[in-house]
């Protein structure tokens, strides 16, 4: 069985608090885009994995797609599978392709044994591996809130723009955009944001709060920003906890960046 799981943007991006826990409270959309993954997962006598394309760092505990298939054999006790996935979607983009990968095996593990687990079960298991884990099971517009795992749908179309989607070879690790972070509770919401102002008036409104820290870092993701503004993007952010940055046109625009990895089309 072959699923191609997607990225997803960030439209605003608001750290709200430190939790006790150590996690962050924050406020975010996360809307799908069209850079793919391809994963592919059949029955097979013994348990492999195997990937290709962009080089995926191994942990101690294994990638996200072994973990999650160990999640379900352990609670199910389903046959072995071979997985390949061939990764093209940027690691440490900000774009949450590794989330995909994860909450996609789930999905295929789902169909592939008939296991009729639900979307609020996908999600448990999905939110057990990673905060944008969740959000790629039903892989529709959410406003996202708590660490990322409290999902509210929100109605939000953004089909007739087209988006230039550039990944400029900068790999941002979660704790490295986190250390300089310094949370703000009093924000405006981003869900009043995108629900109430046009996106041509979304660049005076709303903001990735990542930018502030990581741009004094790192100057080109603040040129590549600027860029897209004078190439005629009507908004333009980074994504996540960098360092892709996105700009949205109301019509095809040609890349300002073909130096870079990208991705360009409509939304």
């Amino acid at each position: 069985m072959i699923e191609f799981p997607n990225a997803k943007i960030n439209l605003g991006l608001n750290i709200l608090r430190k939790r006790t826990d150590g996690y962050h409270d924050i406020e975010s959309c996360f809307y799908p885009v069209g850079w793919k993954d391809a994963l592919e997962i059949v029955p097979s006598a013994n348990f492999t994995f195997a990937s290709s394309g962009i080089e995926i760092p191994e942990s101690s505990s294994g990638n996200l797609c072994t973990q999650a298939f160990e999640l379900i054999q352990r609670d199910h006790q389903i046959d072995e599978v071979s997985i390949h996935l061939h990764k093209n979607i940027p690691i440490g983009a900000g774009l949450g392709g590794g989330s995909a990968d994860c909450a996609f095996t789930f999905q295929i593990l789902n169909r592939l044994f008939q296991l009729q687990l639900t979307n609020q079960q996908l999600e448990e298991y999905a939110s057990s591996l990673g905060s944008d884990c969740p959000f790629f099971v039903k892989n529709t517009p959410v406003i996202a809130s708590g660490t990322g795992t409290t999902l509210t749908p929100i109605s939000l179309d953004l089909s007739d723009y087209y988006m230039v989607l550039v990944y400029p070879g900068i790999h941002i690790s979660t704790a490295e955009a986190y250390s300089g972070i310094k949370p703000d509770s009093n924000q405006t919401s981003i869900k009043q944001i995108v629900s109430e102002k046009p996106v041509k008036e979304w660049k005076n409104y709303l903001k990735n709060d990542f930018e502030t820290s990581l741009f004094p870092k790192y100057p080109i993701l603040k040129d590549i920003k600027n860029q897209f503004y004078e190439s005629g993007a009507v908004y333009a952010s980074m994504t996540g906890s960098g360092s892709a940055i996105y700009g949205l046109y109301k019509e095809a625009a040609e890349n300002p960046f073909k130096e870079y990895k990208s991705f360009c089309g409509f939304l």
